[in-house]
């Protein structure tokens, strides 16, 4: 198992079982606390196995799972089976293919982590891994950006955009841990790009964990270190969508959700106004607002439902940042 059949990983740890996929550089681990990032980063949320073969099955084999989780398979862009796998599964199989030669693509759990043990296909036929041509699009944000409410892996909002704009996404998703920290920042200005999106403030709110003053400086802060490595890819920053009540509670800091709006719209402007015209802001209510109340399951989470409409919406709603590529 090379790198070539991994895709929307960021790092692959070589263990002695196997390998398991990561959402940060795994060799700096410890630049990325705590646990990196909040034990998020070794959740699998966008990663997935790509392979060119004629087999009718193929069976991922893994260390056992902690926790139940599903599994997707595609084959020539349409979904062709969900696995719900029970804790302590070690195998996810997927049969029926149809014989002739295809695109798989096997979409990891979003709720856990995994140690990738083999990869198993008929006997009498062939796989090689399979490449991505299409432009590279990385998307930073919470849990709503990690989806685990989603229906099947497929189907996060992520997963359904990046399908619809034609893009091979890495999912830089955190449940409760999109902060800004300045290594994400560091990360992203690494990695190759040809657009890139960022979804910040609800996870600052819940937690307070930036005051006012210093939100809309640590926002500079994120965007001027991504720009260090990509000063002329498109760059969509997106606030917050609809929260009920934090729309008008202050948390303890005095934050509510239209004043990290607010914040997150002038820095935008103050930054195009200085020269950065890839830059694009989008106001999350346009995305998913008050209308939309009813698809969230707890006043700030979109279910199933939710997560489709979000995918759906990214195109259409964003071509003004990102529609030169499609």
């Amino acid at each position: 198992m090379t790198e070539a059949w991994f895709h929307g990983a960021v790092s692959l740890e070589r263990r002695e079982g196997g390998v398991k996929p990561w959402r940060i550089p795994y060799p700096d681990y410890d630049l990325y606390p705590p646990e990196g990032i909040g034990g998020k980063a070794e959740i699998c949320a966008g990663v997935r196995l790509r392979l060119r073969t004629d087999t009718t099955a193929v069976t991922v084999a893994f260390e056992p799972l902690a926790e139940a989780a599903a599994m997707d398979c595609m084959a020539d862009g349409q979904r062709c089976q969900m696995l719900s796998l029970a804790v302590g599964a070690t195998e996810a199989n997927f049969s029926g293919l149809a014989r002739d030669a295809k695109d798989v693509e096997i979409w990891l759990p979003t709720n856990i982590g995994m140690t990738i043990t083999g990869l198993r296909i008929d006997r009498e036929s062939t796989a090689v891994p399979l490449l991505d041509p299409r432009p590279r699009w990385i998307t930073y944000g919470s849990s709503i950006t990690q989806c685990v409410a989603a229906s099947s892996p497929s189907r996060t909002w992520p997963a359904i955009a990046a399908e619809a704009c034609g893009f091979q996404l890495t999912s830089l998703g955190f449940s409760g841990n999109c902060h800004m920290e300045p290594m994400i920042g560091r990360l992203i200005r690494d990695m190759p790009a040809d657009c890139i999106s960022i979804c910040v403030g609800v996870n600052i709110y819940s937690a307070s964990s930036m005051s006012p003053r210093l939100f809309k400086a640590q926002l500079i802060g994120l965007l001027e270190t991504i720009r260090e490595g990509h000063s002329e890819t498109p760059l969509l920053v997106i606030s917050p969508i609809y929260g009920t009540t934090r729309e008008t509670e202050p948390n303890l800091l005095g934050f509510t959700l239209p004043l990290m709006r607010e914040a997150i719209r002038e820095t935008v402007e103050l930054l195009r106004g200085r020269g950065d015209r890839q830059l694009y802001y989008q106001d999350g209510l346009n995305w998913l607002g008050p209308a939309e109340a009813a698809l969230l399951t707890d006043g700030l989470h979109p279910g199933a439902e939710g997560y489709e409409w979000m995918g759906r919406r990214f195109r259409t709603l964003h071509e003004y940042a990102f529609g030169a590529l499609y």
